[in-house]
């Protein structure tokens, strides 16, 4: 008699839990920083001592400047009477408060002679040429000396038998023009020393931007027969767009916001007076600390837009020359 016997297949093994499986592949590698539970939190704890810095210095001020201009107050007392819209209006009803926004076309004008000239010597010297590095530092000189010592020193350059009525005399053009004493000479004479000063800034950027761009895309320029101009034209303008846009938002707001140079040389006298020198005699001249900083609301708002406008005019868009 044959006895058949029946094997009985055992059964699979159950798959192991999720949290089983990680915790079996931790144990078999040692544990680092990455399992840390303080490794998301450590990007914050870099980042805490900038944004406190921030906040403190910049937005706090902001909001407090903003709640000052609806008030009254003078800058001195205590006591801060709410006034509602009252200090706008006053700013949108008083001509002579706006007026001084036409000062800034002169400073609009210097700054698009000023980006033009850093362009071309920009491209100029991206290319080999002798003694480019003695002609960089000469043009960044200016951006690198104080403000105030720059208004002194064009001070008494402007003034009447200063070193302009010199040099015009040495020359056989003398004149007993005041340089600063009208408003239209004073202004130019004024837009003319942001030019020589800020001129350096808008070189090294461009200069940056230029030297950027891939060296192959000139020497295949010049093998098709490119000549500069054309490799100006089509190569240089495209890859220093977002360059370009941004110095002329700086250029615009820059206008818009002139202090140093008139208020050192002639203290708004003369028709030269800007915004920002108007905001600053009514605040701790007049002690109108809420009517300034209403102006100085409206000033940002005004840049904000203007900043707006331009992006949306000249979107910033990424240029592929390749």
């Amino acid at each position: 008699m044959t006895r058949t016997t029946t094997s009985t297949a055992a059964p699979p093994p159950a798959a192991p839990h999720p949290g089983e499986r990680r915790t079996r592949r931790s144990a078999g590698r040692p544990r680092t920083w990455r399992d840390h539970p303080l490794r998301r939190v450590t990007p914050w704890l870099f980042l805490l001592v900038p944004l406190a810095l921030l906040v403190t210095f910049t937005y706090v001020p902001v909001g407090n400047m903003i709640y000052y201009s609806f008030t009254d107050w003078d800058g001195v007392s205590p006591d801060r009477h709410h006034v509602g819209a009252d200090n706008y209006v006053q700013l949108f009803t008083r001509p002579e408060l706006f007026r001084v926004f036409a000062v800034s076309l002169y400073y609009l004008a210097a700054s698009v002679v000023q980006i033009a000239i850093a362009l071309w010597f920009a491209t100029v010297l991206s290319f080999d040429l002798r003694f480019r590095n003695l002609f960089k530092g000469i043009l960044f000189f200016p951006y690198l000396i104080n403000g105030v010592a720059i208004g002194f020193v064009f001070l008494y350059f402007f003034q009447d038998g200063g070193t302009l009525d010199a040099i015009l005399s040495f020359l056989g053009a003398g004149t007993d023009h005041a340089w600063l004493g009208d408003p239209e000479s004073a202004n130019t004479s004024l837009a003319g020393v942001s030019v020589w000063r800020f001129t350096g800034l808008n070189f090294v950027l461009f200069l940056g931007a230029i030297q950027s761009v891939p060296g192959e895309l000139y020497e295949a320029a010049q093998l098709d027969g490119a000549t500069r101009r054309q490799q100006f034209r089509h190569i240089i303008v495209p890859g220093i767009r977002p360059v370009l846009s941004l110095s002329v938002i700086l250029a615009i707001s820059g206008s818009l916001s002139v202090f140093e140079i008139p208020y050192i040389m002639t203290g708004g006298a003369t028709g030269t007076s800007t915004f920002v020198i108007q905001t600053v005699k009514l605040a701790f001249q007049f002690n109108k600390t809420g009517l300034a900083s209403a102006c100085a609301v409206v000033l940002l708002l005004i840049i904000l837009l203007i900043t707006w406008v331009q992006r949306r005019l000249v979107p910033d868009e990424k240029v592929d020359l390749v």
